[in-house]
């Protein structure tokens, strides 16, 4: 690549020959920018804009031009890393309603609660052991009240919008009840589900993205069925580690291994599937 700025001619006074003389092209134009027999000089004309630097040209052979490209990935928050060991992104904050449906531990939720809230969203936590989330609340946020926690059924209405998205993360046991506050327009909602329980196959139908961690082979066939899963990535539901979630999509699934950073490990612990 090169870039170079043209030289322009506006703002230079002009070249003038010798005084008397009446032929020549540059004297004439001298004449005329001072007024006739007056004997001065040309003045700088003003008014058409500064000439640009000066300065060598910056170019590359053509062959490395690839050395300049720069990895932009996805927006949103990281997740984990793939098989590759490349990042994996959730855009968690829409400007449509998006459903999150998790089975999976609560340290996993803790995180991806944690990394909502960096991200700028604020970050409702509807749960019925408010205990667990505490530590997290206050010290999320460096004492700015980011995430908030709520007894099941009495989160308040958050008034989402592209300036301050919400994720409300419901952390209602088994049988989670239907919520009062419900996805929407900059407002995402999460749903915890540490097993496969009776409500399970429809939030798993509703939902815009389902996480699944490590399950029994029985809760991992049924899961398979729901979500259309080959039998390959089924049946490897009962034996993911501690920290590996299957993320799926109507259209896409992808493995993602999540792993703590030290500020997360140090209030979170490490991670585990179960709590």
């Amino acid at each position: 690549m090169s870039h170079s700025s043209s030289s322009s001619s506006f703002g230079t006074p002009a070249r003038s020959g010798a005084s008397g003389t009446s032929g020549g092209a540059a004297s004439r134009g001298a004449s005329r920018g001072t007024g006739r027999g007056t004997g001065r000089t040309a003045k700088p004309r003003f008014g058409f804009g500064l000439v640009g630097p000066r300065r060598d040209r910056h170019s590359v052979p053509l062959d490395q031009l690839e050395a300049l490209s720069l990895p932009v990935g996805d927006d949103g928050m990281v997740i984990g890393v793939d098989a590759e060991n490349r990042p994996a992104v959730l855009g968690i904050n829409r400007p449509v309603p998006y459903d999150v449906t998790l089975i999976g531990g609560l340290w996993t939720a803790q995180v991806l609660a944690l990394r909502a809230a960096a991200t700028g969203a604020r970050v409702a936590v509807e749960t019925g052991r408010a205990q667990a989330w505490t530590a997290l609340a206050q010290a999320a946020g460096g004492g700015q009240p980011c995430i908030a926690l709520h007894d099941v059924g009495r989160v308040p209405p958050q008034g989402a919008s592209a300036g301050s998205p919400v994720v409300v993360v419901r952390d209602c046991g088994m049988r989670p009840p239907r919520g009062r506050v419900v996805s929407a327009p900059w407002q995402s909602v999460v749903t915890l589900l540490p097993y496969l329980s009776p409500v399970a196959p429809r939030l798993l139908e509703k939902s815009s993205l389902v996480g699944v961690q490590r399950v029994s082979p029985d809760e991992a066939a049924q899961i398979g069925r729901i979500m259309s899963l080959p039998r390959h990535e089924y049946e490897a539901l009962s034996t993911l580690a501690d920290g590996v979630t299957l993320w799926c999509t109507p259209s896409d699934r992808q493995f993602v291994m999540t792993q703590g950073t030290d500020a997360e490990t140090g209030l979170l612990g490490a991670a585990r599937r179960m709590d």
